[in-house]
């Protein structure tokens, strides 16, 4: 789960503190916001400026609503990766220009495939795995991933969509478990009390296979495919509570690609176990190549917002909350650009009156 993912990156991001000097050491959550002297809450939970406020920052975390950088809007488009000059390899440099790079590492390192056109995600035992992420967000729409998982006990593939207050959508590969994919969703990083995660088996070796899976997001109907046939489908209408409250996935998302490691020793048994045991650092795949590997040969991207946002139109930006569930995402004109300008503040403007209430609650993950 990439709930897990996030766990490891949050103790690797402590030793990148030190080298970032706009950081203030104070964390951050919904109860306990950035000071307005270091406004933005990164997606690790530390206030900051600079790239604190670019993709990932959780503006109900932030000093205000406003304080984050505004979301680079859906574009429909399909990515391949014959070169990788539209990647940006340090996700710190990267200010909010989604028409220059497509993808930005946030963690780890990217190489050649064996084929053409094929890009491969590397996990050794001291990079803690590779995570790319979109410079575009996605607010509602159809994401396909075609990809080539990992095989080994420990290591996890995974394809998600994950917004900036952590609503979350799953693709996911744990080990050795090559016959299988398990889908997933949660809301704003909320662990439900029981799993909402599913597994959907007799594929064929996804190691040795592509396949195309596939996160159809739509407003009211949620549907994981796999090479184009529906394994499962969650509606709003499902996970609406007697309180009134959808939890539903409903904000902005980035689209993220990883392959990480869940079998070392901090992690819980749970995940170990469910990820398929220890990694083995001796493998021979691991001793010949010197990593491990998932591979990915495109994605592509059908916004379900494309037709009907202004022209013009730039970004996401949270708007004033109607209620404590139901954050307002405006589609605007503002740019995404920071220009190293610092500190991201002021109130925005150019707002038009494309105003998309979302509801989230969090149900759903495999919990271990």
């Amino acid at each position: 789960m990439s709930f897990k993912l996030s766990a490891t990156l949050a103790a690797l991001s402590l030793s990148l503190l030190a080298s970032l000097s706009a950081v203030s050491a104070q964390q951050c959550n919904a109860t306990s916001l950035c000071q307005s002297s270091a406004p933005c809450c990164s997606e690790f939970g530390f206030c900051g400026t600079g790239s604190f406020c670019m993709g990932g920052c959780n503006p109900l975390a932030s000093n205000t609503l406003t304080s984050c950088m505004p979301e680079p809007v859906c574009q429909n488009a399909n990515y391949t990766f014959t070169d990788f000059s539209r990647i940006l390899t340090n996700s710190t440099l990267f200010d909010g220009n989604a028409t220059k790079y497509d993808f930005v590492i946030n963690q780890g390192a990217i190489i050649n495939g064996s084929s053409p056109g094929e890009l491969a995600m590397t996990l050794t035992e001291s990079n803690g795995g590779t995570r790319l992420s979109s410079t575009r967000y996605v607010h509602y729409g159809t994401i396909n991933a075609r990809l080539k998982t990992g095989k080994w006990g420990g290591v996890v593939t995974a394809f998600i969509t994950m917004s900036d207050i952590k609503d979350e959508i799953d693709w996911e590969f744990p080990g050795a478990a090559t016959t299988q994919g398990q889908s997933n969703y949660f809301w704003q990083g909320v662990i439900p009390s029981q799993t909402q995660g599913d597994i959907h088996g007799n594929l064929t070796d996804t190691f040795v296979n592509y396949h195309d899976y596939t996160i159809d997001w739509q407003q009211d109907t949620l549907t994981w495919l796999i090479d184009g046939n529906a394994v499962r489908t969650l509606k709003r209408s499902d996970v609406t509570g007697s309180d009134g409250v959808s939890r539903y996935p409903s904000t902005p998302s980035r689209i993220e690609l990883s392959i990480w490691p869940a079998g070392i020793n901090t992690s819980a048994q749970g995940t170990i176990d469910w990820a398929g045991g220890m990694i083995n650092w001796n493998d021979p795949d691991y001793v010949a190549a010197g990593h491990f590997y998932a591979l990915v040969q495109s994605v592509s991207v059908k916004c379900a917002d494309a037709s009907s946002n202004p022209a013009g139109a730039q970004s996401y930006v949270y708007g004033k909350n109607t209620s404590a569930f139901t954050p307002a995402v405006d589609v605007t004109n503002q740019t995404t650009v920071n220009n190293g300008a610092g500190p991201r503040a002021g109130a925005y403007g150019g707002v038009w009156g494309a105003v998309v209430a979302g509801t989230m609650l969090a149900v759903g993950a495999l919990l271990v």
